[in-house]
């Protein structure tokens, strides 16, 4: 068996000083090798999430994409059609009142899929951040068994979504309702509402882009380590401590990727389709005309959707895969938690893991260290085998699921 490395994790890349011939890599036994990981690393790791696992992974987004698109398309577009039959129905003395009444119903409408994105979207951030951290280990999960995990910590992840959507609805009042009140106030009260406009426009960006960095971890630590919403927000926060443009760098630039690449394919398929469909019927006002051209926008925005939720699905994967790998670097950074994954990959080898043992849960001392506890449970890796030891699995191989369970 091949010598310890002391301090590789500390030093991070390569052999330490004074390691020699005995040196070894850290093993890579699934996604990204046991160490902390590189900026290169973490732009192109989460891509590799749908190469390795494709069918759980962008399967469970699809799903969830066309659910939600189905659903806002079945109950919008009904409240909607019956909005505009009662208008048509109504007497000219009512059509007002109707109307009116209509609109409320169309506006209602929009909770139900509001609600239903609102669980899907926490329910797919619990997928993604499990079936990454077991990616990390070589490991992978089925469909069933990723939404059952992710299922046990739904509501939190719900809690917290509300959480950010009540504050960026106060924000966004508080600023439009100052607005508001100085452009009532006369030609000056206009002037100073657009300037209040443009730097509160400004503010909200600086405050959205501080915020959703600082706390953007904290999905990981509430599915991950089992954390409420309000110790996850105090986790993350810690555990973003110094890495601010680090975090923010990989998450925007995983983000521009992504939708770049979909505004390539989306938008000329959606100027193609529109093109044709104008060129069948340039100037005929009759009725077959008129067929003709709602016939093409259905199918334009039918082409045009599909291609919406592919990609969507894609961008849902990409960047929570992102988040989740930033968050076991910061982790391997500030708590050694490479080698409590390294023990871990070690003791599942020799045959000495249990249900309940799990690595990422393992506890640290004030939040700022790995305690010396060990992932598993009363029993450590097999004897004499160090956290950098050879006994690991070979690079890129893949170990079969064990019955840890997240």
């Amino acid at each position: 068996m091949a010598p310890v490395a002391p301090g590789y994790a500390a030093a991070g890349y390569g052999p330490p000083a004074g390691a020699g011939a005995g040196w070894a890599p850290p093993p890579k036994p699934g996604l990204v090798p046991l160490r902390p990981l590189g900026f290169g690393t973490l732009l192109g790791a989460p891509f590799q999430v749908l190469r390795r696992n494709p069918g759980p992974t962008l399967g469970s987004a699809l799903i969830i994409q066309f659910a939600i698109f189905l659903v806002t398309a079945v109950v919008i577009g009904g409240a909607a059609f019956f909005a505009v039959t009662r208008v048509t129905q109504a007497s000219a003395a009512d059509r007002g009142s109707i109307a009116a009444g209509s609109v409320a119903i169309v506006l209602l409408s929009a909770l139900v899929p509001l609600a239903l994105a609102l669980v899907s979207s926490a329910l797919l951030q619990g997928i993604l951040v499990v079936e990454v951290s077991r990616e990390v280990l070589g490991e992978k999960r089925r469909m069933g068994e990723l939404w059952r995990a992710a299922g046990k910590r739904l509501w939190p992840l719900v809690l917290w979504i509300l959480l950010e959507a009540a504050a960026v609805t106060v924000v966004l009042a508080i600023v439009t309702g100052a607005v508001v009140l100085l452009a009532t106030a006369g030609p000056v009260g206009i002037v100073f509402a657009v300037i209040v406009g443009l730097l509160g426009l400004l503010g909200i960006v600086a405050l959205w882009v501080w915020l959703g960095t600082k706390t953007s971890l904290v999905p990981c630590a509430i599915v991950l380590e089992r954390l409420g919403v309000r110790a996850a927000i105090a986790r993350s926060w810690r555990l973003t401590r110094g890495s601010f443009w680090k975090t923010f760098g990989v998450e925007a630039l995983v983000a521009t990727i992504v939708y770049v690449a979909s505004q390539v394919v989306t938008q000329p398929v959606n100027i193609i389709l529109s093109l044709a469909f104008g060129l069948l019927s340039p100037n005929d006002s009759s009725d077959s005309g008129s067929s003709t051209a709602i016939v093409g926008a259905i199918v334009v925005y039918l082409v045009v959707g599909v291609l919406q939720i592919v990609f969507g699905a894609i961008t849902a994967v990409v960047q929570a895969a992102a988040i989740s790998l930033i968050y076991v670097d910061l982790r391997m950074r500030r708590e050694g938690l490479d080698l409590e994954l390294i023990r871990y990959v070690d003791a599942r080898q020799a045959g000495l893991v249990t249900a309940d043992d799990d690595p990422f849960r393992v506890p640290v001392a004030g939040g700022g260290a790995a305690s010396g506890a060990g992932p598993t449970s009363g029993a450590g890796p097999a004897s004499g085998a160090g956290p950098a030891s050879g006994a690991g699995p070979a690079a890129g191989g893949e170990a079969p699921t064990p019955g840890a369970a997240v």
